[in-house]
């Protein structure tokens, strides 16, 4: 049966201004990080892209290594925004970043004008596009000068292949850096990507440098690895992530000071009316334009989306919040 898509999604969901630019993006976005990939039946990546386009959400996250294999979460979105999402596709905000490790030799990661021109060349071929909305650097170099990784970005714009340029995971200094040197060269910064979470509060002094230049901002990680949800209250699953390989969220990372506040938490969430998960989101998008889910079934996404019926906190909300955080 032919796609068609849902004729209310722009009702379902909000969007949000990014930065002092004319673009504008789903306060819930989706990554596709893990489970989009080779290793993922592709009729479950494609379910849950269309059911996302369906709830409203317009921005697709992506990266040259994300998969796993790297290189096949693009190649599956390549797929269906060749197929069903193809008449959409001005309808969509594709990204995708290169900068971590992706081929052997000199030049497979990083931020030399080599790399990130040549990866995005590799990324548009597996996504079958011939330019895409947003392309990150995705960590800063410390060998590259910036002005190079500045230059490259720029020349990457010129070139038509991306309409906007973004960082991630840069400090505030070089954030303000890097956009100082793209200011020089016409470009301006529209978005950077920051690991941001109740449980990881490292990168908020970012958001002021962000707010004070008109730059967006987009949250990955917002759900602390899955710490977040209610997933993890009744101890540990044997086919959760942190059972597993995974080197983000491991079994030793998971404290029993840290649960006791993730359970402090999710009983708040129950007094405010949603769960843990939606309140997690919605707490994060009172910085950030945009927060990323990863999903591994459509049915996360939809209770992820649920988010959106409920954003606003209380100043009496937010430092009781602040109290079960610090305490």
């Amino acid at each position: 049966m032919e796609y068609m898509a849902n004729t209310d999604r722009y009702n379902k969901m909000i969007y949000r201004r990014c930065g002092q630019s004319g673009l504008k993006l789903p306060a819930i976005s989706l990554g596709m990080w893990h489970n989009f990939g080779d290793t993922t039946p592709f009729s479950n990546c494609r379910e849950m892209m269309l059911g996302a386009f369906d709830m409203g959400i317009t921005h697709f996250d992506l990266a040259n290594n994300y998969g796993p294999t790297a290189g096949s979460a693009e190649e599956s979105f390549g797929k269906v925004i060749s197929g069903e999402l193809k008449g959409y596709r001005d309808e969509l905000v594709v990204s995708t970043k290169a900068g971590y490790y992706m081929w052997p030799g000199p030049y497979g990661e990083w931020g030399s004008k080599k790399n990130l021109v040549s990866s995005l060349d590799q990324s548009l071929k597996r996504m079958k596009l011939d330019y895409v909305d947003i392309f990150y650097h995705h960590r800063p170099d410390p060998e590259t000068p910036m002005e190079e990784t500045a230059d490259a970005l720029a020349h990457i714009v010129r070139q038509g292949k991306a309409l906007y340029i973004g960082i991630s995971n840069y400090s505030p200094e070089q954030t303000a850096r890097m956009i100082e040197l793209l200011d020089s060269k016409g470009v301006h910064l529209l978005i950077h990507q920051l690991s941001h979470s109740m449980l990881g509060r490292q990168n908020e002094p970012v958001y002021d440098v962000l707010e004070q230049k008109g730059v967006g901002s987009i949250a990955f990680s917002p759900l602390a690895q899955g710490l977040l949800t209610d997933r993890y209250l009744n101890g540990i699953p044997e086919d959760s992530r942190a059972k597993g390989r995974s080197i983000f969220l491991t079994e030793a990372s998971i404290t029993p000071e840290k649960m006791r506040k993730v359970t402090e938490l999710n009983d708040f969430a129950q007094e405010r009316g949603q769960e843990l998960s939606q309140m997690a989101l919605a707490w994060v998008l009172q910085r950030a334009t945009s927060v990323i889910i990863g999903a591994s079934r459509l049915q996360q996404i939809a209770e992820n989306c649920k988010t959106i019926e409920k954003t606003a906190f209380s100043k009496e909300e937010l430092e009781k919040i602040e109290q079960i955080l610090n305490g």
